[in-house]
């Protein structure tokens, strides 16, 4: 009677302490919607420079995968990636939100682009694409990457590009840079005129990436 009891409280313990796998939030593009007055404010303006850490085009994230919507939120709340506006921004949002947003973002695409072949790079670009292995990752015209948590970079502004991968060789500075131990070390092999190369190039691409302008926002609108 003991030796059962004792197998009974086992199993009663064993059932709720064992791992449950989690799973992932779904995200809902209409309430999604509703959720991006935050960004639209940026991201909703064609050609919208910001300032810091210097200026650039802040990137197209419509047709982006949503997997890497999340992410990058994600990384930004950790403060693993380091921007003090985005990092506001992101500690503002539950995982819903985000999945949300993401949702919303990812379908809106440039769907004409999406089969488009890519030009072939010249050989000083062709060397560097393969010393940094990018396909490898980001996949097929850089607008197919392996894992949907990996961004699609084809035809993403060129300046944003280069900002960020300059981002990944940042350290020891606790308002800018990327905390990622792939980038890095791929980013780190180059020089910053190597890496203008790779950004043009990946950034002359046609691909899904685009900017949706809301209405009553001015066109060609400038950071304060």
């Amino acid at each position: 009677m003991i030796k059962n009891l004792t197998t009974v409280l086992a199993l009663a313990v064993a059932s709720v302490t064992s791992p449950v796998q989690a799973q992932p939030v779904k995200g809902d593009a209409k309430a999604g919607e509703g959720k991006i007055a935050m960004c639209i404010g940026c991201h909703g303006i064609q050609g919208y420079q910001a300032s810091f850490p210097e200026v650039y085009k802040v990137p197209k994230i419509s047709g982006q995968g949503a997997p890497y919507i999340v992410a990058a939120l994600q990384a930004y709340q950790k403060g693993e990636r380091r921007h003090p506006t985005m990092r506001g921004i992101a500690e503002s949002l539950s995982e819903q939100d985000m999945a949300d947003i993401a949702a919303y973002y990812a379908g809106h695409g440039n769907a004409q682009a999406a089969g488009a072949q890519p030009r072939e790079p010249g050989t000083q670009v062709a060397a560097l694409l393969q010393k940094g292995a990018c396909v490898s990752c980001h996949g097929q015209g850089f607008a197919k990457p392996i894992d949907p948590s990996y961004p699609k970079v084809a035809g993403q502004y060129a300046d944003y590009l280069y900002s960020a991968l300059k981002s990944y060789k940042t350290e020891g500075n606790a308002s800018v840079g990327r905390s990622n131990g792939v980038m890095g070390g791929i980013a780190r092999q180059f020089t910053n005129s190597e890496l203008k190369a790779l950004a043009n190039y990946i950034g002359s691409l046609e691909g899904e990436l685009q900017t949706l302008p809301q209405p009553h926002f001015r066109l060609g609108q400038k950071a304060q």
